[in-house]
């Protein structure tokens, strides 16, 4: 069986609270005012889904952008990249 090595830990040092930040302004352009507050279990699937899918959709375009503007060593190496056990 293999192993679930996930533990949502942000990749960087520090960056929780900055995620944490961006997690809630995400929440509220979609009309998830409080989110920090709000119960999740709550909430239906769908909207906590929302509010991590525009967080993905927001954090791919800001590569996409830095891709294009030449940034690639600070896309490279901002994370390692995992490589499959076996």
């Amino acid at each position: 069986m293999p192993s679930n090595n996930n533990n949502n830990e942000p990749v960087k040092r520090g960056a929780a609270s900055a995620l944490n930040r961006f997690k809630m302004e995400v929440a509220s352009e979609i009309g998830l005012a409080n989110y920090d507050q709000v119960d999740k279990g709550n909430l239906t699937s769908r909207q906590n889904g929302y509010v991590g899918g525009n967080m993905t959709k927001k954090m791919v375009a800001f590569a996409e952008q830095a891709l294009q503007s030449g940034q690639i060593a600070a896309i490279g190496n901002s994370a390692y990249t995992e490589r499959p056990q076996g």
